[in-house]
């Protein structure tokens, strides 16, 4: 049973790996974690090279190249180095990376949007995207590039402001609180968007579309309203509505005002509108700032590290 929190980082030896083990190294040396690097390995290529060239594989020489990543990462000087655990898993990458997650106790996951498989205008990465539908534990999401030297310290200025979407439903609220959370640890200003999409019915007709659209944006301004309220007006909490897709209308906004984190739920609400889950797929195709993902009735990792962080202050 793991003491100390752990952090997870699934490797590829991609440059965004390697961008995405910058930031998890950075929250592990900030909260004084551990850092856990991991890599799969197709099992179809561990097979071949057992059978057609009489090398028996062995995890040992990945473990090998994973620590030569990482050193040519950081630099062979970095103190990081020493306080890493590498881990090798044969299988389907998602479904390795999620049972590691579990069996290790992780409670974060940092992950690139994009892999080996290379940067695709309209889709990210296929086991990011397996992952984000099945994990339990929160998700920091990466840009597909390589930052640069990443220090917690600094993430205010790489952050600037942070966009929460919302659906209003149950989980809103927890997402919220999270948000609220970081935004208070990192004192920047928070933005919460809900977007309202058109209705698309063959009845439009027969319907009183005006009234209709004002009642929603009633039951929306009084349910953004409601979560404003619970938060310290220091922050400067502010409350957008949007019209149009959600997720092209949550990227402008990200755009516009220059957020550099936006916090996600990974549930979904039919009765209310998309699936929340789907948009967060979709945004994550259109933008290429930092996400922090959480799966629904889930929070409790992300409530660790908020505690941690006021320890860490203290």
């Amino acid at each position: 049973m793991n003491v100390r929190p752990t952090v997870l980082c699934p490797l590829d030896f991609s440059e965004a790996s390697a961008g995405a083990l910058r930031y998890a190294a950075a929250v592990a040396e900030h909260f004084a974690t551990r850092l856990l690097v991991l890599t799969v390995e197709d099992p179809l290529l561990t097979e071949a090279v057992d059978l057609g060239t009489g090398v028996v594989w062995n995890p040992e020489d990945c473990k090998r190249e994973m620590e030569k990543f990482v050193a040519r990462t950081f630099g062979p000087e970095s103190a990081i180095l020493a306080s890493i655990e590498y881990e090798v898993a044969v299988g389907k990458p998602a479904a390795e990376i999620l049972r590691v997650a579990r069996e290790r106790s992780c409670d974060l996951m940092v992950i690139s949007t994009h892999g080996l498989t290379g940067f695709r205008k309209l889709f990210f990465g296929s086991t990011t995207e397996r992952v984000l539908r099945e994990t339990t534990l929160p998700v920091l999401v990466t840009p597909p590039v390589d930052p640069g030297r990443v220090r917690l310290e600094e993430a205010r200025k790489i952050i600037r402001r942070i966009v929460v979407p919302v659906d209003l439903s149950a989980e809103s609220a927890n997402q919220a609180l999270i948000a609220n959370g970081l935004a208070e640890a990192l004192t920047v200003p928070l933005i919460l968007v809900h977007v309202i999409e058109p209705l698309k019915t063959r009845l439009a007709a027969r319907l009183h579309i005006a009234s209709i659209e004002a009642n929603r944006r009633a039951v929306a301004e009084d349910g953004l309203n409601e979560l404003v309220a619970k938060m310290p007006q220091h922050l400067h909490p502010e409350a957008l509505i949007a019209y149009g897709d959600p997720a092209e209308e949550l990227a402008k906004v990200v755009r516009d005002r220059q957020a550099g984190l936006v916090v996600m739920g990974l549930h979904g609400s039919p009765m209310l509108g998309p699936r929340m889950g789907s948009v967060t797929y979709r945004l994550l195709c259109l933008t290429q700032t930092l996400v922090l993902a959480l799966p629904p009735k889930h929070v409790d990792s992300a409530k660790r590290w908020l505690s941690m962080q006021g320890a860490a202050e203290k």
